[in-house]
């Protein structure tokens, strides 16, 4: 039951931070959602063995996370869920590229900087894209998605899914509260009422679901997506956007680390 609770609370975790005011939650979803795909598609086409050119992009994750006053902790917790799956992707390029490269005078396989490579990418969008969902609601990202002109039945299904997921978990609950207290010395679900506990879950989904649908023909929904009001435009938003992409472009043209590393060096001779 704990584990039901801990999801239900992590859905609602990311409602409850979304709601926050500060500078970064102001700002028009639209702008967020682009610098977000712009961050994306930036980090994701560096090369293989690019790690020095990355490392000037942990700065825009680290001014979102103090500007909009995010707990670390909770986003730190949820990206090392994904921990084992990216060593598990990139553990076997070290077998892989075996071809040996000297780095201040230590030979070392293309395999394992491929590996690390890969794993400050998927830290970083992985990282992002929670920054985004925990900063825009999910009626803001409908909005910016219908702005962009993304079909009205993808958007709808997007949101339906994401707020029923909610629902569903509410329902396990549920189920599983009365189970206990039919069986209070029995741990979790016995293997005889799987498929019992299943069929009624999947029963009392359905009722819920239809009971969620007809709620929504009451308030005069007819199929259509009506998005939600959001606010113009600003000067600000444009700059937020402008300031961001220029950083990102020059942190993938130019090697900022070892530009600045260059300039150090050449200052002490």
């Amino acid at each position: 039951m704990a584990d039901i609770k801990n999801s239900l609370y992590n859905i609602r975790l990311f409602d409850e931070l979304s709601l926050k005011k500060t500078p970064i939650h102001n700002l028009h979803p639209l702008i967020k959602l682009l610098t977000t795909i712009f961050y994306l598609v930036m980090i994701v086409s560096m090369g293989k063995h690019e790690i020095s050119r990355l490392i000037p992009f942990i700065f825009y994750p680290m001014l979102i996370f103090v500007l909009a006053e995010l707990p670390a902790y909770q986003i730190i917790k949820r990206l090392l869920f994904i921990e084992p799956l990216i060593i598990g992707v990139g553990i076997l390029n070290p077998l892989l590229e075996q071809q040996l490269i000297a780095i201040g005078g230590f030979e070392i396989s293309k395999g394992w900087i491929t590996f690390l490579s890969i794993f400050i990418k998927y830290n970083l969008t992985v990282t992002a894209c929670i920054l985004l969902i925990s900063t825009t609601s999910m009626l803001q990202l409908s909005a910016a998605l219908r702005i962009l002109r993304v079909p009205r039945v993808f958007v709808l299904q997007l949101l339906l899914t994401y707020r029923y997921i909610s629902v569903l978990i509410e329902e396990l609950f549920r189920m599983y509260r009365a189970y206990s207290l039919r069986a209070p010395q029995q741990k979790g679900i016995h293997k005889n009422a799987w498929g019992s506990f299943a069929g009624h879950l999947l029963l009392r989904t359905i009722e819920r679901a239809q009971r969620v649908y007809q709620a929504m023909n009451l308030r005069g929904f007819s199929g259509e997506y009506h998005a939600k009001s959001i606010k113009k435009l600003n000067s600000s938003d444009y700059l937020y956007f402008a300031g961001w992409s220029l950083f990102f472009v020059i942190a993938k043209i130019i090697n900022i680390p070892i530009l600045i590393g260059s300039l150090f060096t050449g200052v002490i001779k």
